[in-house]
């Protein structure tokens, strides 16, 4: 059995904030109609006037998504006046028309925003994390070997971690009113984000093998 070389063992650690680039809304549209597949986009008419709303404004017709349909129906019984629940995606490709869709969608009477999923370009930036950690490990693994007296030699062994820390989907519940407000209370108010950002670190173990002590 080859037994191991001497080796010094450092470790790096570097963090890399990055912006949401664009964002997914999820959405529920409760429609009076039952119509499946893509002519639900133009024969159930509340998912119709949500979606003439958006490419009115200049969204894209092929950034409304239809990801389900579920009937509701009455008694265990389904009937033709039977009422359905569309789960749509909406693309927002550019960040500053975001509001202006929370309002398009806000205004739809029939029409819930359920979550926002935000959506990153990670690459480049997990890359960049990577390059930085390294360096500092080396340069730390260097300034070791300096105070000790040997030399490096090459890498033993390497172990590369990668976790993002991101804030937890914003909640949409209304806030509870005051049994004591007046029946002209206003409408509760809803929180979210409309700008959205997450952590990237990277972690790296390195094993150095070294000469001799």
């Amino acid at each position: 059995m080859e037994s191991k070389p001497d080796t010094i063992k450092v470790s790096a650690t570097h963090k890399e904030e990055i912006s949401a680039t664009h964002a997914n809304l999820h959405m529920t549209v409760k429609g009076s109609s039952v119509v499946s597949g893509d002519q639900a986009m133009k024969k159930a008419k509340e998912v119709n006037s949500l979606v003439e709303a958006l490419t009115t404004f200049g969204l894209s017709p092929e950034a409304v998504h239809l990801q389900g349909v579920h009937i509701e129906v009455s008694s265990g019984t389904l009937l033709k006046s039977s009422s359905a629940m569309y789960r749509l995606k909406i693309r927002c490709e550019k960040l500053d028309q975001l509001a202006d869709l929370l309002d398009i969608i806000s205004s739809q009477k029939n029409a819930s925003l359920e979550r926002i999923e935000w959506k990153y370009s990670e690459e480049a930036a997990r890359e960049q994390a990577l390059d930085i950690a390294l360096t500092r490990a080396k340069s730390k693994a260097e300034k070791v070997a300096k105070s000790l007296g040997v030399k490096l030699l090459g890498v033993y062994d390497l172990i590369e971690n990668q976790y993002d820390e991101e804030m937890p989907f914003p909640h949409f519940a209304a806030q509870a009113m005051p049994r004591a407000m007046s029946k002209a209370a206003p409408e509760p108010s809803l929180d979210m984000d409309i700008q959205h950002s997450k952590t990237i670190n990277v972690n790296i173990e390195i094993w150095y093998r070294v000469s001799s002590f």
